[in-house]
């Protein structure tokens, strides 16, 4: 699911987002905030495991009622991943209901 968010614009994840946000009160547990992640790489003739950088990330969690869900993506797009946890955390919950979208963008991609 975060693979198919991650590659989606914006304006999409948030229409996602509005559904839940519309009908459960969202309580964030951390702000979105950057940090930078190492990106791990396959060296094919040696088969070995470099690092090839950093990166900037961006996450969020977020709580529906009690259950959590949370977000990391690359970039620095606060609205963005808060609105992937809280997705994440309609999913956790069982209440999220639009994976015929989710698929539909996968489609897509």
């Amino acid at each position: 699911m975060f693979r198919i968010l991650a590659k989606s614009d914006s304006g999409t994840v948030q229409k996602l987002a509005e559904k839940i946000k519309s009908r459960y009160s969202i309580t964030i547990v951390k702000k979105p905030e950057k940090a930078l992640a190492m990106i791990k790489m396959h060296e094919p003739v040696k088969e070995s495991l470099f690092y090839l950088g950093e990166v900037i990330i961006c996450e969020a969690v977020v709580m529906i009622d009690d259950v959590k869900g949370m977000a990391v993506t690359m970039g620095d797009n606060f609205d963005k991943v808060t609105d992937m946890a809280i997705i994440d955390a309609a999913c956790n919950k069982g209440v999220f209901d639009d994976y015929a979208e989710l698929e539909r963008l996968e489609s897509k991609q």
